[in-house]
């Protein structure tokens, strides 16, 4: 049987690959790399660990360990994990950091990528077992948009482009035709957060990949929590770029957005 690595993040498009894989006939592989990912995972795999993201060296001992060629990452690992101190980097993390020109998102995944490649193992799309999760263009609720927010999701889809260009980030919250707030270091939920409040409400969320966007890694995707930091921050709209982005729990995620009055539209 063959095997796959999943180094796993926060969130339930873990579990989703793990099962999708195992219904397609492989073996997984997990590796639990924060704290906090979801507790099936233990479950749903053949073969569990948590360690820590910043002990490089005993991730691909354990990779190798368990005879792993290739390796899918998905899950929600902040960045700022890296730099807050809550986070032991081992030496071999330490060196990879050091010869790194900058710490973009994209500069730290290659970099993994390469690491893994040198241990003979090869990153794969972490799509190609969940592609039922992206949604085709269309109006997804049963709330069509009014054309101002038409006008803002065409305008935040943009904006999104332009920042994942830069590699800053994936998200931006608008309101008439204005940047609010962009994602940065931070995370999709706190841009959302602090766009609304400085929006005053009736916000529109963008969430696009990027241009150059690498589907090994950083795939872009929402969820519940998505919906329910929309709420909070009283969004009215979400934009999504159709094909390209995971609707997790999606019947839920529509329910949520239908009954709070969001329309969520696949660009």
């Amino acid at each position: 049987m063959e095997k796959i690595g999943l180094l796993a993040g926060i969130g339930k498009l873990p579990v989703e690959i793990a099962c999708a894989a195992r219904k397609m006939g492989f073996s997984i592989v997990t590796v639990g790399l924060v704290e906090g990912v979801d507790a099936r995972l233990a479950q749903v795999s053949d073969t569990f660990a948590q360690i820590q993201v910043g002990d490089l060296e005993r991730i691909f001992a354990f990779l190798k360990e368990n005879e792993v060629e290739k390796v899918t990452m998905i899950g929600k690992v902040t960045k700022e994990l890296m730099f807050n101190g809550k986070v032991i980097l081992d030496a071999r993390m330490q060196k990879l950091l050091s010869s790194l020109p900058d710490n973009s998102d994209d500069t730290l995944m290659l970099a993994f990528v390469r690491e893994l490649a040198a241990e003979g193992m090869t990153a794969f799309d972490q799509t190609a077992l969940i592609r039922f999760l992206m949604p085709a263009p269309g109006v997804l609720t049963k709330r069509e948009p009014t054309q101002a927010e038409k006008d803002d999701m065409q305008f935040g889809f943009k904006m999104a482009k332009a920042i994942g260009g830069l590699d800053i980030g994936q998200t931006v919250v608008v309101k008439d035709l204005a940047v609010m707030a962009v994602e940065a270091i931070e995370g999709t939920d706190e841009c959302i957060k602090r766009g609304g409040q400085l929006g005053r409400g009736k916000v529109t969320v963008a969430k696009v990949a990027k241009p150059k966007q690498d589907n090994r890694f950083d795939v872009p995707a929402v969820g519940l929590d998505t919906l329910k930091s929309m709420c909070e921050a009283k969004a009215v709209a979400l934009v999504i770029e159709a094909g390209k982005t995971l609707v997790v729990d999606r019947e839920k995620v529509i329910q949520f957005a239908d009954e709070n009055g969001i329309t969520i539209l696949a660009m």
